[in-house]
């Protein structure tokens, strides 16, 4: 079955511009870099396996109201369906060029999207279930496997502080902004039933959240660069992180005045700085390797 543009649409290829950083951060960090393994795990998690999470999501969801990315999201019909799914068989298929192990972390990732999205299972309306799920699949979890298929190196062979720190950078980072990413779904969530994260915080606890994981994500990664006497990177992280931290604050000064500003258009511009400026220091880490 062909998709319908609207299928297209659902794919939301930029949000993966936004989970760019971690991939970044392991290309930055991996002692021998594989240029064909790093060029097909890119393209497996930015092009097939995000994108096919996107779309499948989506077509459960059935949102009326803004998601990420779409202000106005267009109807759901069953090509996105088949279609998410054949993208994700692509991407199995694909992730065997790099080795049977990244090949499998493909398989896991996309399981547990299903389990998150499903209605026969739908983890997306547990709080901390769907959190941890974010937390270490979207973070640690895609760092780990990027790094050892970008190596050429085993994932049973890797398991160090630095390889773990790393990852759990990854995990507080992306852990910070997800209960952002649903602030303005109040409404929808609670319609269809879905207990969010950012649902069970509350406005104020929602930002109050986030930013004690973001301080974690600063506190864990001036120990990652102080172990290995690479203080500068750290300091480069905290000229990065300043404009986040500035936008946060402002954001967090107008939802105290209203929740109304707890709003699509406000969370856009959080994601947007958050991941340009994560993307400027992880391609900077990149870049210097």
């Amino acid at each position: 079955m062909l998709p319908s543009r609207s299928a297209l649409v659902h794919l939301r290829l930029g949000f993966s511009v936004l989970l760019l950083p971690v991939y970044l951060f392991a290309l930055s960090q991996a002692q021998t870099v594989h240029i064909w393994q790093a060029i097909v795990a890119f393209f497996t998690w930015h092009f097939l396996v995000f994108p096919a999470s996107n779309a499948y999501n989506s077509y459960f969801d059935k949102d009326k109201e803004s998601i990420a990315l779409l202000a106005k999201p267009p109807e759901t019909d069953s090509s996105l369906y088949y279609f998410s799914l054949q993208i994700e068989l692509v991407a199995f298929l694909l992730a065997f060029f790099v080795g049977w192990q990244f090949a499998i972390a493909v398989v896991i990732y996309g399981i547990l999207s299903k389990l998150y999205s499903h209605p026969a299972t739908r983890f997306k309306k547990y709080p901390v279930i769907s959190f941890l799920l974010v937390f270490i699949f979207q973070g640690a979890f895609i760092y780990w496997n990027t790094y050892t298929a970008i190596s050429g190196t085993s994932i049973f062979y890797n398991w160090n502080e630095h390889f773990l720190l790393a990852g759990l950078i990854c995990s507080c980072l992306i852990g910070a902004s997800y209960p952002l990413t649903q602030i303005y779904q109040h409404n929808e969530d609670s319609h269809r039933g879905d207990r969010t994260l950012s649902l069970l915080l509350g406005y104020r606890g929602s930002f109050v959240f986030a930013g004690c994981l973001f301080v974690m994500s600063t506190i864990l990664c001036f120990y990652y660069w102080n172990a290995v006497n690479l203080r500068t990177n750290f300091y480069v992280f905290l000229g990065c992180a300043l404009p986040v931290f500035t936008f946060f604050c402002y954001w967090l000064f107008l939802v105290l005045k209203t929740v109304l500003n707890a709003n699509f258009k406000n969370a856009m511009r959080m994601s947007f700085i958050s991941a340009g400026c994560m993307l400027v220091y992880f391609g900077y880490l990149a870049f210097m390797r």
